[in-house]
């Protein structure tokens, strides 16, 4: 059962009540909110997403509700909570649904440390997987938006998830935010993809949200092997560049991007340079999508 087969009437209630049961990935999260702002953006969203039963193990009891007390009152805001605990200040209730995906990032990065988290996105096509570690702003999103309308699957925008038993990536395709400018190039580049509202004024300024390709969510437990470690960056009007770089800078270049690498200790270090020796190594900068999109096509065999 998905989300979609509910109603949003069903969808709404479920969230109200006890809370609905979403799966997003290798996470089971139990999702409570009492905000319209939330639901009117969430169900169109999440519809293709799978719903569990609540007696399956649940990772993150999340909520994304009114402030308590006589603050729901005074001033219309969201609250997200974690097992009941609010670890941020409130936001705009207008901006509940980045509220909650910024949450769940949170969630994930201070408690999924079974895995080593790697801050990269990654996209997969014939069992050859792309990792993407980059830094805010230098296009990784953008750039795995446009991969994942070009053929390519999602693996996550925003983690990339190393199983330590076997080096395998676990797929968390769940929706890509988009910031500013890159908003209205997805917009001219497909159309076609599913982009909800944007919301003015976040504190990372306008944000929309693009629901992944359904093929990326229904193939959500099927991991992948890391090919290719690629370090991108846009610059406006740059010729594409994609050039070689050396396994040991690679090797800086990920564990600087990894959000656990001190506490997993020895093992990050062994993931981490399993990754790299796997890996063939590049810097890509970019400007023009289609270019990039074609170079990176020609990488994975049997690919067009």
């Amino acid at each position: 059962m998905i989300v979609g087969d509910l109603d949003q009437q069903e969808f709404a209630e479920g969230l109200s009540g006890v809370g609905l049961c979403i799966q997003f990935g290798p996470f089971n999260l139990r999702i409570h909110s009492n905000l319209p702002t939330f639901t009117h953006v969430a169900y169109p969203l999440y519809a293709p997403y799978p719903l569990f039963p609540a007696s399956q193990l649940i990772d993150f009891h999340i909520q994304i509700t009114s402030p308590p007390g006589l603050r729901r009152w005074v001033r219309r805001q969201a609250c997200f909570a974690l097992d009941g605990h609010f670890p941020f200040a409130p936001y705009a209730v207008d901006h509940a649904f980045p509220a909650l995906e910024w949450g769940i990032n949170w969630c994930i990065a201070t408690r999924a440390h079974h895995l080593l988290m790697l801050h990269a996105a990654g996209v997969e096509r014939n069992g050859h997987a792309i990792l993407f570690p980059a830094s805010p702003g230098d296009g990784k999103s953008t750039l795995c938006t446009a991969l994942i309308h070009s053929g390519w699957r999602l693996l996550s925008d925003e983690f990339g998830l190393v199983r330590p038993e076997d080096g395998m990536l676990l797929p968390l395709p769940r929706v890509i935010p988009l910031k500013n400018q890159s908003i209205e190039v997805i917009r001219q580049f497909r159309p076609q993809a599913v982009i909800g509202p944007e919301f003015l004024g976040t504190r990372k300024g306008t944000v929309a949200h693009v629901q992944p390709p359904l093929e990326s969510i229904r193939r959500a437990q099927e991991c992948a092997r890391a090919r290719w470690l690629i370090f991108p960056r846009w610059i406006a009007d740059a010729p594409l560049s994609l050039t070689p770089i050396a396994k040991s800078q690679a090797f800086l270049l990920v564990a600087t991007n990894a959000f656990n690498y001190e506490v997993l200790d020895q093992a990050s270090f062994r993931l981490v340079a399993q990754l790299v020796r796997d890996c063939d190594c590049f810097t890509l900068i970019y400007s023009n999508l289609d270019e990039a999109i074609s170079t990176l096509d020609q990488l994975a065999p049997n690919c067009q």
